[in-house]
């Protein structure tokens, strides 16, 4: 397999990854850890991620509770989480903040369905232009000579089958996320 092919299959795992993190922050009714990973706390002006500041633990389905390791920190964690677009109302009580985790309204679960849907279009996007970059790189290395005719439809085969692979794989992805939100 050409140096060509590798560095776009690269790529294409990195957006299929991009992916997976971007729908681990998506709300579905039940407790997750991941839900806070975009989440950043002031921190002696500085913003940090919410996991270096604090431990995050799913004691029950529906509860999350964050113990920050400095407690002056509590208040900054609240108010992140209140700006955060999760929609959550923590609760502390000195020593640690508790979230409550309401179930999703139908209505709801249908526009987290909605913003599922666009991630995954824009990671298959990412993965079309990926293949797009990838072919035209092929077809100046056989213009300059490089590489045959032959060579260049094995290579484009190639890259096609990696393509497909990788959006099969995000409409996998997706249709489990889908699954998770629907049944809450």
């Amino acid at each position: 397999m050409s140096e060509a092919i590798t560095d776009n299959i690269e790529r294409m795992k990195k957006s299929v990854s991009a992916l997976k993190d971007d729908l681990n922050t998506i709300r579905t009714g039940r407790a997750s850890a991941s839900l806070f990973d975009k989440i950043r706390v002031d921190y002696y002006g500085d913003k940090s991620p919410l996991t270096q500041v604090a431990t995050v633990s799913i004691p029950e389905a529906r509860l999350v509770v964050i113990q920050p390791w400095d407690k002056g920190l509590i208040g900054e964690i609240e108010k992140a989480i209140q700006k955060s677009e999760l929609s959550l109302n923590p609760s502390n009580d000195g020593k640690v903040i508790r979230i409550a985790i309401p179930p999703l309204t139908e209505e709801r679960r249908k526009e987290l369905v909605k913003q599922a849907k666009a991630s995954a279009e824009q990671s298959r996007v990412a993965v079309r232009n990926i293949r797009r970059d990838g072919n035209e790189e092929l077809k100046k290395l056989q213009k300059d000579g490089k590489m045959t005719e032959d060579d260049l439809k094995v290579t484009e085969d190639e890259l096609q089958k990696a393509t497909d692979k990788f959006i099969q794989e995000i409409n996998k992805i997706l249709e489990d996320k889908e699954k998770e939100i629907l049944e809450g």
